[in-house]
């Protein structure tokens, strides 16, 4: 069963910061869509099963912190 989980990321100022994390997702296999403007990042996951480390990885390649 599909379902998504949220991440709070700290630093995205504009749509391009947006875009660049979504970019790194999906070339690590990823489904993912960020909103500057929440500051947040919604991942489509199976069976509740987020791939924590590998969204940590994505989001740090592009220049931004998941919040703790």
């Amino acid at each position: 069963m599909k379902t998504k989980k949220t991440y709070q990321i700290d630093g995205m100022h504009c749509a391009s910061c947006a875009m660049l994390i979504e970019g790194e997702l999906e070339d690590r296999g990823i489904v993912g869509r960020c909103s500057f403007a929440k500051q947040t990042l919604e991942v489509d996951t199976e069976d509740g099963q987020a791939p924590d480390k590998a969204v940590k990885e994505a989001v740090e390649a592009a220049g931004y912190q998941l919040r703790q």
